[in-house]
């Protein structure tokens, strides 16, 4: 059996990866995506966090987030979400992916893999490189060929904000950067 040690910074900015069960492309149909974001919003509201990046695919996230002082948390925040997707989506008729009978067993939903991927961003080039990374993840899994041509990221907020050029993210091998994410 695995043994996962997580890292908890009270007051810390963190990266997740977080996967649909399968990955199965849960997020191509709007009213998945729709319904993330009102998750994602009461889980806010509830617990906050201050998100600094995020990026929507077919069947998995990341996001950078920063929690409040004193707060080490997340891992109630991205359960609750978690959780209440999967909860609406089924009331919603939303479908699931078939299950083995052991994850049935234990009560496990065909929506989510069971764990989420973290990292505790330790400092100034780790948060870029991670930051760069969200944005540039549609562009790497092929879905688009420039970073401004994916809807669902928070890449926009930040041309907006002139951090980036709206060119940055061509798939062009110059303009790829060689991130180190461990």
């Amino acid at each position: 059996m695995s043994h996962y040690h997580r890292w908890f910074v009270p007051g810390g900015t963190y990266f997740f990866t977080v996967v649909t069960y399968n990955r199965y492309p849960f997020f191509k149909d709007q009213s998945a995506r729709e319904l993330l974001r009102e998750v994602w919003n009461l889980t806010n509201e509830k617990l906050p966090f201050n998100n600094i990046a995020s990026v929507l695919l077919h069947d998995h996230f990341h996001c950078l987030w920063s929690l409040p002082d004193g707060d080490f948390d997340y891992s109630t925040r991205l359960k609750i979400i978690k959780s209440y997707f999967t909860e609406r989506w089924l009331e919603r008729d939303g479908h699931e992916v078939m299950r083995s009978k052991s994850q049935a067993q234990r009560g496990n939903r065909g929506i989510w893999q069971r764990r989420f991927w973290e990292h505790v961003i330790r400092n100034e080039d780790d948060l870029a490189n991670h930051f760069d990374y969200i944005h540039y993840n549609p562009v790497k899994h092929g879905y688009v060929k420039q970073t401004c041509h994916w809807p669902h990221s928070t890449f926009h907020r930040y041309v907006k904000s002139g951090h980036y050029d709206l060119n940055w993210g061509s798939s062009c091998p110059e303009a790829i950067t060689n991130w180190n994410l461990e």
